[in-house]
């Protein structure tokens, strides 16, 4: 593992970014309607209970990523096997991650441009970024936070301002009962984005100051939690139950509306820069995961040699998961969280937490026998 040391608030901002990363892009929760802000809501209460199982286990392994401790809770054959199913996950996510952006790229601005250049560009940045090493990534995103808030602060101002909003549109509250929503919470929201704090047992061990390491995350989850929803709130508001369920990128079809004077339009290029941002971040998190995993397991004593292949790995997992942006979304949404998502952020960690416990408890009790 690299040796590399982050702040808690670079550990904040870190949350933040990622959590925000492709949530806010997608129509997130779509399915439960006018009542999608609840479905988030209810998933930011799970992806906090699920959390805390991930941070049990960094209590009991502070030094190790989950690579490592799983080895010693399981044994070091199975836990390779395990470690490397990770591995795998966390690279197969990221290229989901990069085809969203890819995709927005490439149907709004760079009509022209095909979709494999525009991934290419985006994975050798992060490529390159991850050679710098993960403490470059974190300052990197104290810088952009900024930009993004102001981004999101000036946005929400002048779509206020341009008399869009029509909260009407948000009612009525819960008219098909609570069935809907629990069933796009267990299916949708638990797992993303908020099931996905998973990939920051590999990070956790970089923090300077382990015990504020807890409630840096869970208030970076709130607060993005938060953003979500009034992202959401304001996306219903504006586009109403119809459009912002089939629109593929719901925020900009939002900001495209914006017109105030007949002189301030067409701003859904400079909220593009928003939306890469984040989508930057998230992958990159993702693929550093994998990248200091796969050294770890493989025992590889520099981890940027293995960067570039990775990355490839990737890029060309980016195009050919889906043959088209609408079966990519549909295996996001109906595949990925049942056989992906719900095993590695949930199951796998709940089995590895109640080991752990039996495993550290006969640890406590031999010494005093």
């Amino acid at each position: 593992m690299e040796k590399a040391k982050i702040s808690t608030t670079q550990l904040f901002v870190l949350v933040v970014l990622f959590e925000m990363g492709s949530a806010i892009l997608v129509g997130i929760a779509s399915d439960a309607k006018q009542d999608a802000w609840l479905a988030i809501l209810l998933g930011l209460a799970g992806g906090i209970m699920v959390f805390l199982i991930y941070y049990r286990l960094f209590m009991y392994y502070p030094d190790l990523p989950l690579t490592s401790y799983v080895q010693e809770i399981v044994g070091k054959w199975l836990g390779r096997v395990i470690g490397g199913l990770y591995i795998v996950y966390f690279l197969y996510t990221a290229s989901r991650v990069l085809r969203d952006f890819g995709e927005l790229l490439s149907s709004t601005i760079y009509n022209s441009t095909p979709l494999f250049v525009i991934n290419t560009l985006m994975i050798i940045t992060i490529i390159y970024v991850i050679h710098k090493g993960f403490e470059v990534l974190a300052r990197v995103g104290e810088i952009y936070f900024g930009i993004v808030y102001f981004t999101a602060i000036l946005g929400m101002l002048l779509i206020v301002f341009s008399g869009l909003i029509h909260l009407g549109n948000l009612k009525p509250i819960l008219e098909n009962g609570l069935k809907p929503i629990i069933k796009i919470f267990l299916t949708q929201t638990i797992n993303f984005p908020f099931g996905e704090m998973v990939v920051f047992t590999m990070l956790l061990p970089f923090v300077t100051d382990k015990k504020k390491a807890k409630i840096v995350c869970l208030s970076g989850m709130i607060l993005s939690g938060i953003n979500i929803t009034i992202t959401i709130i304001v996306d219903i508001s504006v586009l109403g139950v119809g459009l912002f369920s089939h629109s593929t990128f719901p925020l900009l079809t939002t900001v495209g509306k914006i017109q105030i004077a007949d002189f301030i339009e067409r701003l859904d290029v400079l909220f593009m820069l928003y939306l890469v941002i984040g989508g930057f971040f998230k992958i990159s998190i993702y693929f550093y995961a994998a990248v200091a995993g796969a050294a770890d397991i493989f025992k590889i004593p520099n981890q940027r040699k293995i960067g570039f292949p990775l990355g490839l790995i990737v890029l060309f997992a980016s195009v050919t998961i889906a043959s088209n942006y609408s079966e990519h979304i549909k295996e996001g949404l109906k595949v990925v969280p049942i056989y992906l998502h719900w095993p590695f952020q949930i199951i796998i960690p709940s089995l590895l937490l109640i080991i752990a416990f039996f495993r550290n408890r006969k640890k406590k009790k031999s010494p005093a026998s």
